[in-house]
C-alpha cells in the first residue's frame, strides 16, 4: 500500500509539472473569439463607416446695379451683375466700388481708373459713406467737366441706388479730403445722388410724311 501511495503521489506531481509547462500553449485556445455561423471570426464585427467629405460652404451673392459711362458720353447707363454678399455694410460697399474699378462687362466706359484701389470704406450713423481711393484714381485723364461728373456720380449713384441706408457719398483720396478729381467737381463735401445724369435712349425721328397727289377735279 505504501508503494502504491508513493506511485500515486509521484504521478500527481508529474501531472502538475506538465500542466504548468504546457499551460501557455493550450490556454490561448480559450481566448479565441467565437466564430460566426459561417466560420468567419470577424463576421460579428460592425463595419467601420467611411469618412465623408464636409459639404462645401455655400457662398451668398446679391445682384447690384452699377453705373458706367455710355460709350458716346451721353450719360450714365446701368449694368447689373452678381457680387459676393457681406453682412457688414462697409465691406459690401467696398465690393461694389471695386466692381466699378474693374470696369464694364458690356462695353461701357469705366469711369474710374483701372489701376485705382479701394483702400477703405466706412459709413456714419447719418447715412454718409466715405470711399477712400488710392492716388491712381486721379491719374486718369478726365477731359472736361462732363466726363469728370460722370466719373464721380458713377460711384455716388451706384452706392445710393443699391443701399437706401446711404444718403450721401464723399470720395477721399489716400485718406484725405480731395478738392476734385480733375479740377471741376467739388469733392470736399458729401454728394447726393443725381439721376438726371442717366443717358436717355434716343428715339430716331419719324420719317417725313410723303404728300399724296390728289386728282384735280
Amino acid at each position: 500500500m505504501r508503494r502504491a501511495d508513493l506511485l500515486i503521489g509521484i504521478g500527481l506531481v508529474a501531472l502538475l509539472v506538465g500542466v504548468a509547462f504546457t499551460a501557455p500553449r493550450w490556454s490561448r485556445w480559450f481566448r479565441q473569439p467565437v466564430g460566426s455561423a459561417g466560420g468567419d471570426p470577424a463576421g460579428d464585427v460592425p463595419p467601420v463607416p467611411e469618412a465623408t467629405e464636409a459639404p462645401a460652404e455655400v457662398k451668398r451673392t446679391i445682384n447690384v446695379k452699377l453705373f458706367f459711362e455710355e460709350a458716346s458720353g451721353a450719360g450714365l447707363v446701368l449694368e447689373e451683375r452678381s457680387v459676393a454678399y457681406h453682412a457688414n455694410l462697409a465691406q459690401q460697399l467696398k465690393v461694389v466700388v471695386e466692381e466699378l474699378v474693374r470696369g464694364s462687362q458690356s462695353g461701357h466706359v469705366a469711369s474710374l481708373a483701372g489701376s485705382a484701389r479701394v483702400l477703405e470704406v466706412f459709413v456714419t450713423a447719418r447715412g454718409v459713406a466715405y470711399i477712400d481711393l488710392s492716388k491712381e484714381v486721379g491719374e486718369a485723364p478726365l477731359p472736361g467737366a462732363d466726363t469728370e461728373m460722370l466719373a464721380v456720380f458713377s460711384v455716388v449713384n451706384s452706392i445710393t441706388m443699391n443701399f437706401p441706408a446711404v444718403k450721401r457719398v464723399q470720395i477721399l483720396i489716400e485718406g484725405r479730403i480731395a478738392e476734385t478729381l480733375g479740377g471741376h467737381i467739388d469733392l470736399s463735401r458729401p454728394l447726393s445722388p443725381d439721376m438726371t445724369l442717366l443717358a436717355v435712349a434716343r428715339v430716331p425721328p419719324a420719317p417725313a410724311a410723303t404728300p399724296v397727289a390728289r386728282p384735280v377735279s
